[in-house]
């Protein structure tokens, strides 16, 4: 089975940079979405042969995420159970009958980390959930995750220490999540390789390649043996992050 993971920055933007192109080109059976920045009944496309579920944020123009899959789902939730995180659209989970698929929105700190105390609890608080359901069946999570792990995740670590994606606390709720039976796939199978998947649009940092690896499919434990490939696709151009897949044998 093939996933796809892509934060768009914008859906109807991205439409006009070659989306479609390739969506169809990569023909995956899931195809998760990230920041799409818009409500469902503001789409002007029909995608036949897949399924859409669609998490709107409350505030129109900001954050959203999205499924396309063509296989239908056993059951759908958005949010956590409560309902948390449901106002800014950053949760959808589908249910199938050997895994869950997740995809996440996850909240920037923002600049001067104003936002770091409501990251650091959304990060407890999904980390809770994401264990919960691994308790029933195997989970596999993908989005922006907004966090660059270890240094060889990005270009300027040494100057970025402070700043919202790299600080010590985000980068240690995602040792954590792993440490929770967790895999980060593209390390897994890449433990060394220099690879981003967002560039700043300012100082040229795409053409620069001064990059952040903050795109991920992560998957639990006993998933690993299922792992046949783990990519990202720094060439495909649209947003200023690029997608990320996974291939996994179910």
């Amino acid at each position: 089975m093939k996933f796809v993971s892509w934060n768009v920055n914008g859906l109807r933007a991205a439409m006009k940079k070659g989306f479609m192109d390739f969506f169809e080109d990569v023909d995956a059976d899931f195809f998760a979405i990230q920041e799409t920045k818009m409500q469902e009944n503001q789409k002007s496309w029909e995608i036949d042969g897949y399924y859409e579920y669609w998490n709107d944020a409350d505030r129109k123009g900001y954050s959203g995420t999205l499924i396309y899959t063509k296989h239908k789902p056993l059951s759908v939730s958005y949010g956590l159970d409560d309902g948390s995180y449901n106002d800014e659209g950053r949760i959808i989970t589908l249910e199938y009958e050997d895994f869950y698929l997740v995809n996440t929105y996850v909240p920037n700190a923002k600049r001067n980390l104003e936002r770091l105390d409501y990251r650091q609890e959304y990060e407890d608080q999904v980390r809770a959930y994401y264990k919960k359901l691994d308790q029933e069946k195997p989970v596999i999570l993908c989005g922006d995750l907004n966090v660059a792990h270890k240094e060889i995740d990005l270009k300027n670590h040494k100057t970025n220490t402070k700043n919202a994606g790299f600080t010590i606390e985000e980068r240690t709720k995602f040792t954590e999540l792993l440490d929770a039976g967790f895999t980060d796939t593209f390390r897994y199978l890449y433990p060394d390789t220099v690879k981003y998947s967002w560039w700043s649009y300012m100082f040229n940092a795409r053409k620069n390649n001064a990059g952040w690896r903050i795109d991920y499919f992560v998957v639990s434990d006993r998933l690993r043996e299922a792992i046949k490939e783990a990519q990202i696709l720094n060439e495909i151009h649209g947003s200023d992050h690029c997608p990320v897949t996974l291939e996994l044998s179910l």
